[in-house]
C-alpha cells in the first residue's frame, strides 16, 4: 500500500468510535480462532489426504463425495450442529463451551477441513508416478515415499491451507451462532471477530467503521496470500 494511502487511512482508524483496545482485540480473536482451527484442520486433513491418495479401500469414492460436498456445506448448519454439541443438552455440554472461542474453533475446523483435504488430495495425486517409483527403487519405505510426495506437492498443500484459512477467517454465520459476537463491558472482544464486527457495524449504519474493518480483513488475507506466493516463487527459483 502506498504511503499516501496509509496516511489517508490513519486518521480514519484513529477516529473509530471504539474504546481503546477494541480493534486490536477483534483482530486478535479473529487470528487466534482461525489460525488454531486451520492448524488443527491441517494436522487432520493431510494424513487423510495421504491415506486416500496412497491406498484403495471400500467406500473411497463415497468419502471423496462427502469431502467435496463439505466444501459447499452451509456454514449456518455447521454452526447449529456445533451449538447443539456444546449446549447443555449436547454431548459436550459438561465442558461449558457455549459462546466461547473454543466453540468457534470447532466450527471453523469443520468448515476448513473439506477444502484443505480436497485440495491437498488433488496436489498429492497430481505428483508424477515416476517420483514414487524412483523413491521405491532407491529403497524407500512407504513413509519415505509419502514424505517425497509431500515435498513435491508442498506448494499445492500450501494453497490448500490458504484456502482453508480464507474459509475460516471470512466466516460469519457459524461463528455468530456459536460465539455470540460478545464483547466485555470495557469494549474488548471476547468472541467478536472481524466479520461479525463488520456485520454489526453495517447493521447499525456505521458504514465507515465497517469499511475500515473490511479493509483490515482484506489486508490480512492478502498478507497470507503474499506469503504463500512468495514461498512458491522461491521454490520455483530454487529449482
Amino acid at each position: 500500500m502506498p504511503l499516501d494511502a496509509v496516511a489517508q487511512l490513519a486518521p480514519a482508524v484513529a477516529g473509530l468510535p471504539f474504546e481503546q483496545g477494541y480493534v486490536s482485540s477483534v483482530i486478535y480473536v479473529s487470528l487466534y480462532v482461525s489460525l488454531i482451527a486451520v492448524t488443527l484442520s491441517t494436522l487432520f486433513s493431510i494424513p487423510v489426504a495421504l491415506v486416500m491418495g496412497f491406498t484403495d479401500f471400500p467406500g473411497k469414492q463415497f468419502v471423496k463425495s462427502v469431502i467435496n460436498t463439505g466444501m459447499g456445506f452451509p456454514s449456518v448448519v455447521v454452526g447449529l450442529l456445533v451449538l447443539f454439541a456444546v449446549s447443555n443438552q449436547g454431548p459436550l455440554g459438561a465442558l461449558d463451551l457455549i459462546f466461547t472461542k473454543e466453540a468457534m474453533i470447532m466450527s471453523q475446523f469443520v468448515l476448513a477441513t473439506p477444502p484443505i483435504t480436497a485440495i491437498s488430495l488433488a496436489a498429492l495425486t497430481g505428483v508424477s508416478g515416476n517420483v514414487r517409483d524412483a523413491a521405491h527403487v532407491l529403497g524407500g519405505t512407504r513413509i519415505d515415499v509419502a514424505l517425497v510426495v509431500i515435498k513435491e506437492a508442498r506448494y499445492g498443500i500450501a494453497t490448500a491451507i490458504l484456502a482453508g484459512f480464507g474459509r475460516a477467517i471470512s466466516e460469519v454465520g457459524s461463528v455468530l451462532i456459536v460465539g455470540g459476537n460478545i464483547t466485555s463491558a470495557d469494549g474488548v472482544s471476547k468472541t467478536r471477530t472481524l466479520t461479525t464486527a463488520i456485520q454489526l457495524e453495517a447493521r447499525q449504519g456505521r458504514y465507515e467503521t465497517a469499511m475500515v474493518l473490511g479493509a483490515v480483513l482484506v489486508a490480512l488475507v492478502l498478507l497470507i496470500n503474499a506469503i504463500v506466493v512468495r514461498l512458491g516463487s522461491d521454490e520455483v527459483g530454487g529449482r
